[in-house]
C-alpha cells in the first residue's frame, strides 16, 4: 500500500518509520528535510520518565489542569502513558538529552517548566528540537525506505468517491503541479502562526494542512485557542529590520532555572511559571500600563557559567544582538507560538474523511484542550505520529497509479510585493484584533478586513506565495470566527467583554465544516 505524509517535522518522521514498515512510504516537506518547526523548538520534550519522584498521572493531572476544562482525557492518558515508550524509543535511536552530572548513574537532567508541579522536561541544552529533529530524519536517511519529495508545496487533496487518494502539490524544483496518489494520506504540516505579526513560528507555519482539510470536508475544531509564548526577544533599535523575521525565541526552561520577570522599575510582578496564557496577558497588561513594548527577563540568581552551559543558543544569539544575558536582563514580550485547535481527530488520527489522518500541531486530538502544557507538543508529534501510521494501515484500495504530472508552467497572478503586502494586512490585523486579548469590536473589525482581501483573492493559486497567502487568510477567518463565536474566556483565550470562563454555556468544543 501506499502511505503520503505531508510535513517532515517531528510528526511526520516518527509517522513515516512506523509507516514504512509496512507500506511503500512518501514524504512531501514544503522546503528541505530538517526545516520544520520542531528544529526550532528549544525547551524540550516533556515524558514521566522518572518513576520514582514523577508518574504519568501526575502528568496526566498537569496537562487536564492546563487544559482548562476542553481537554480531551482518553486522548491525554494515550499521550502521556505512549509518550514514555516513544521517548525511550527515541533515546534508543541515539538521541543525546542532557545526564544530571550529579546522579549515580548519569540519569536525564530533567528541567521544569510553567504549570509542570515535576521536573520532566527532557532537553538538549537549548536545541531540543535540532537534536529530535537530526535523530529521526538521520534514522529515516540510513533505512532508506521512504521516498522525500523536498521543496513540494501540497495544494489540495485528490478526492474519489468521498475519500482522500492523494494529494496535488507544486513542485518547486521543476515549477510543475504534480499529482501524489495514495491509499492514505497523512497531514503533519504543523502551525498556523505565522498569521500573526509577531511570532516565534518559522516562514513556513502559514496552516497549509488546516486549510487542505477544510477545503475537504474535514471538521475543524478549538480554532479560537491560540497560545502566545509569554518571552520572545525584542530586538533593540539597531536589529529592526529582523522585527519582519520569526521572533527568536526565549525558552520557558529560563524560567523554570530561575530566570524572573521584571517590569520597567525592576519590579516582579507575576508568578514566572504559571501557565502560558497567565503569564502573556499579564506581561501584555504591564507593557500597555507602562507604556513600553517589553518588560524584562532577569537571570541574575544564575552564575554566568550556569547560564552558558545550559542555554548555549540564546547565550549566543543574544550576544549577537548586543546583549551579555549573564550581565544584562533580556527584553522580551509575548509572540504567538502554538495553535491548540485544526484538524479534529480522533486518538487514533483518523479525520471524518476517508483516507485523512492528522498529526502533531495541525490536529487536534484533545490533549492540548484551550491551552496546551508546555513541552507536550513534540511529545504529541510522536505519539500521534506513530499512530497515525498504524491507523492507516487499514485504508488499503485499488488505487495503483504513479506520481504524474499535472499541469506545466503555472502563471502567478500576483506580484511578489502585492503577496507581501497581503500578508502584511493579515497578520497585523489577526495581532491587533485576534490576539492575546479579543472583544466583539475587534473580531468584527478583524473579519471586514479578511473579506475585503478575500474579493481581491478568489482564484486558483498558481505559486508558493498564493498558495500560502489564500491558507493565511482562510485560516485567519476560520480562527476569528470562532474566537467571536466563543462569548466567555478560557485558557488561551481571552474576551475582554466576557472576561470569565462561562461552564454551564461554553464547556464545549466549536466545530466547523465546510458548506457543500
Amino acid at each position: 500500500m501506499k502511505i503520503l505524509i505531508v510535513g517532515g517535522g517531528i510528526a511526520g518522521l516518527r509517522a513515516a518509520l512506523t509507516a514504512s514498515r509496512f507500506a511503500e512510504v512518501s514524504v512531501l516537506t514544503k522546503g528541505k528535510i530538517g526545516e520544520t518547526a520542531t528544529e526550532k523548538a528549544q525547551g524540550g520534550i516533556a515524558a514521566a520518565i522518572d518513576q520514582i519522584k514523577d508518574s504519568t498521572e501526575y502528568h496526566f493531572e498537569d496537562t487536564l489542569v492546563a487544559g482548562a476544562g476542553l481537554c480531551d482525557e482518553r486522548a491525554v492518558r494515550v499521550l502521556v502513558e505512549e509518550g514514555v515508550d516513544r521517548v525511550r524509543e527515541l533515546i534508543e535511536m541515539g538521541a543525546q538529552f542532557d545526564r544530571a552530572e550529579t546522579e549515580a548513574g548519569g540519569g536525564f537532567a530533567l528541567a521544569l517548566e510553567g504549570a509542570h508541579k515535576h521536573r520532566r522536561i527532557l532537553h538538549a541544552g537549548d536545541s531540543t528540537g535540532l537534536e529530535i529533529e537530526k535523530t529521526l530524519a538521520g534514522r529515516v536517511m540510513a533505512e532508506k525506505k521512504v521516498k522525500i519529495f523536498q521543496q513540494t508545496v501540497s495544494l489540495d487533496f485528490l478526492m474519489e468517491n468521498g475519500r482522500a487518494a492523494g494529494v496535488i502539490a507544486l513542485d518547486l524544483n521543476s515549477d510543475t503541479f504534480k499529482t501524489f496518489p495514495a491509499d492514505a494520506v497523512i497531514l503533519a504540516t504543523g502551525g498556523v502562526c505565522q498569521i500573526y505579526l509577531y511570532t516565534t513560528n518559522p516562514l513556513f507555519a502559514t496552516g497549509d494542512g488546516v486549510a487542505m482539510a477544510y477545503r475537504a470536508g474535514c471538521v475543524l475544531t478549538d480554532m479560537e485557542f491560540v497560545q502566545f509564548h509569554p518571552t520572545s526577544l525584542v530586538h533593540s533599535k539597531e536589529f529592526e529590520d529582523l522585527i519582519a523575521l520569526p521572533q527568536f525565541l526565549i525558552s520557558e526552561a529560563v524560567r523554570g532555572e530561575g530566570g524572573r520577570l521584571l517590569n520597567q522599575k525592576g519590579e516582579r510582578f507575576v508568578p514566572e511559571l504559571a501557565p502560558r496564557d497567565v503569564v502573556s496577558r499579564a506581561i501584555f497588561d504591564e507593557m500597555r500600563k507602562e507604556k513600553t513594548d517589553h518588560v524584562f527577563l532577569s537571570l541574575s540568581s544564575l552564575d554566568a557559567e550556569q547560564i552558558i552551559n545550559r542555554f548555549p543558543l540564546i547565550y549566543k544569539t543574544c550576544r549577537e544582538r548586543g546583549l551579555d544575558i549573564t550581565r544584562d536582563p533580556i527584553p522580551v514580550a509575548p509572540a504567538a507560538h502554538y495553535f491548540m485547535g485544526g484538524i479534529k481527530t480522533d486518538i487514533e488520527a483518523k479525520t471524518n474523511i476517508p483516507g485523512i489522518f492528522a498529526a502533531g500541531e495541525c490536529a487536534s486530538t484533545g490533549v492540548h484542550g484551550a491551552n496546551r502544557l508546555a513541552s507536550n507538543s513534540l511529545l504529541e508529534g510522536l505519539v500521534f505520529g506513530h499512530r497515525a501510521a498504524l491507523a492507516a494501515k487499514s485504508q488499503k484500495t485499488n488505487n495503483n497509479s504513479q506520481t504524474i504530472q499535472k499541469f506545466k508552467d503555472p502563471k502567478p497572478k500576483l506580484k511578489p510585493n502585492e503577496i507581501q503586502r497581503y500578508k502584511l494586512i493579515i497578520k497585523t490585523a489577526m495581532w491587533n484584533g485576534t490576539g492575546i486579548i479579543r472583544s466583539k469590536e475587534s473580531l468584527t473589525s478583524v473579519l471586514h478586513k479578511l473579506e475585503m482581501i478575500e474579493k481581491d483573492l478568489s482564484f486558483d493559486p498558481n505559486s508558493a506565495e498564493e498558495i500560502e497567502v489564500k491558507n493565511m487568510l482562510l485560516v485567519a477567518r476560520l480562527i476569528t470566527r470562532a474566537a467571536l463565536d466563543r462569548e466567555e474566556s478560557r485558557g488561551a483565550h481571552y474576551r475582554s467583554d466576557f472576561p470569565l470562563p462561562d461552564d454551564l454555556n461554553w464547556k464545549r468544543h466549536l466545530v466547523y465544516k465546510v458548506s457543500r
